[in-house]
């Protein structure tokens, strides 16, 4: 069966006083989303990958030893991306649980401290890319930060947190100013319930 364009679990318009407007998710969700499902699907027809999980197809097409992914890949990992994406964020959930702090504070020492740390990764990631917090093999919290449509499942890691942050993500709201996107994203956009729920 192909893959799907998940709705939105909120309005367009659910997010605007928070920092990201209809017009973005119209665009971002509608239009760029919808293209990597339509084009995901179109590049897996009639392979070996036809069928399997988005998982699957994203650690067994992705190579580490190349600088540019092959195009099942870009699109069905930036697939996966933008299913998480919404997810991660919404209208409410906007208060941090407990255990998640607890976490946080265990592996950067501060809350400020890893909104720090994953502004800065954010906003230094040349080009197109996506900055992550993940728990890590041996079960600790870092920041990461990808290019392109390269995931945490690349690496054997859970993706907690991420943010893209591809132009078509923040220029309508923010124009060219990321930090400022980045920032916004963490103190008003990201469903913290979400995040703490991803800790397994």
């Amino acid at each position: 069966m192909a893959f799907q364009l998940p709705d939105l679990p909120y309005a367009h318009d659910a997010l605007a006083a928070l920092g990201m407007s209809a017009e973005t998710l119209e665009f971002h969700h509608d239009l760029h989303h919808n293209a990597y499902v339509t084009n995901g699907n179109a590049a897996i027809a009639g392979t070996e990958w036809e069928g399997k999980s988005l998982e699957d197809i994203i650690t067994g097409t992705y190579n580490s030893a190349s600088v540019a992914q092959n195009g099942i890949f870009n699109n069905i990992s930036q697939l996966w991306n933008h299913n998480q994406f919404w997810e991660m964020m919404g209208p409410a959930g906007n208060a941090m649980p407990g255990e998640l702090e607890k976490a946080i504070i265990e592996s950067f020492g501060s809350v400020d401290a890893f909104k720090s740390e994953f502004s800065a990764a954010g906003a230094g990631q040349f080009g197109a890319g996506w900055c992550w917090l993940v728990k890590d093999s041996d079960g600790g919290l870092k920041v990461t930060k990808t290019e392109n449509g390269v995931n945490p499942l690349c690496f054997g890691q859970t993706a907690l947190l991420g943010c893209d942050v591809w132009e078509h993500s923040y220029y309508i709201d923010f124009r060219n100013k990321r930090p400022v996107y980045l920032s916004n994203f963490l103190d008003k956009l990201v469903n913290w319930e979400n995040v703490a729920s991803r800790l397994g």
